[in-house]
C-alpha cells in the first residue's frame, strides 16, 4: 500500500432501482445500481434548496449476489467501498469513461417494515471481509 494513500468511499442513501444483477461467464456475480444522497441548505433569500447526487455503484461476488436478493429500490441503504475509474472504446471507437463506487460492502436500513419483503435487516461484505449480520438497530455504526 501506498503511504498516506487512501480510496474509500462511505455513501448512505436512497436505491434508485433494483440491483441489476449478472454474472460473468466464469459464474461469478457482479450487481450495479443507483444510490441517491441528498444535501439540503438555506439560500441567501432563506428558502431550502435540496440538491440530489446519483452515485453508480458496483458490487461483486457473494455480496452482489445478496444484493441481487435483498436490495429493493426506495430503500435506505450505508455502503463502504472505493472509486475506481474504468474506460472502453464505444461501437464508435470513441473512449468512453466512467466513475464508480466499487462497494465491498452493504447494511440495510431503515425500520424493518421499510424490508417488508426481507426477513432480515443486516450487514453483508465481501468474500474476502468478515460476513457478520447485524439484525439490531444497536449495531448500526452511527
Amino acid at each position: 500500500m501506498q503511504k498516506g494513500s487512501v480510496n474509500k468511499v462511505v455513501l448512505i442513501g436512497h436505491l434508485g432501482g433494483d440491483p441489476e444483477t449478472r454474472f460473468t461467464p466464469s459464474g461469478a456475480a457482479v450487481a450495479n445500481f443507483n444510490l441517491a444522497t441528498n444535501e439540503s441548505w438555506k439560500d441567501a433569500n432563506g428558502d431550502i434548496q435540496d440538491k440530489t447526487e446519483w452515485h453508480r455503484c458496483v458490487m461483486f461476488g457473494k455480496s452482489a449476489e445478496l444484493a441481487g436478493n435483498l436490495l429493493k429500490k426506495g430503500q435506505l441503504v450505508f455502503t463502504e467501498g472505493k472509486l475506481q475509474t474504468r474506460n472502453w472504446e464505444d461501437k464508435d471507437g470513441v473512449k468512453r469513461y466512467t466513475t464508480e463506487v466499487v462497494c465491498e460492502m452493504f447494511t440495510m436500513l431503515g425500520r424493518k417494515m421499510d424490508n417488508e419483503n426481507n426477513q432480515s435487516s443486516g450487514s453483508f461484505s465481501s468474500p474476502e471481509q468478515s460476513t457478520d449480520t447485524k439484525s439490531d438497530d444497536e449495531d448500526l455504526p452511527f
